[in-house]
């Protein structure tokens, strides 16, 4: 498992970071980051504010990111729930 994000150093931590999913579905995103949280997986939503300001018609996807060394195992986990990732 990689070490915790730490968000303490400004956006330094998104450098390590790859996206896993991108969905304009909060529902998708939310069950995303329970399975993954449960598995240990560290992970960051981003876009939620864009996603704020156009008023909540979906239009706007969220992106759910994971460090670069998690990436495998969280495909791997959304996949068997059967939660459909981009490519």
């Amino acid at each position: 498992m990689a070490p915790a994000l730490d968000k303490s150093g400004g956006r330094a931590y998104l450098q390590d970071m790859k996206q896993l999913l991108r969905t304009t579905d909060p529902t998708s995103i939310a069950y995303a980051k329970v399975l993954l949280q449960g598995a240990g997986i560290d992970c960051f939503e981003m876009d939620v504010n864009m996603s704020v300001l156009e008023g909540g018609i979906g239009i706007f996807p969220r992106r759910l990111m994971v460090l670069d060394s998690d990436l495998f195992m969280a495909q791997a986990i959304l996949r068997d729930n059967e939660i459909e990732m981009d490519g």
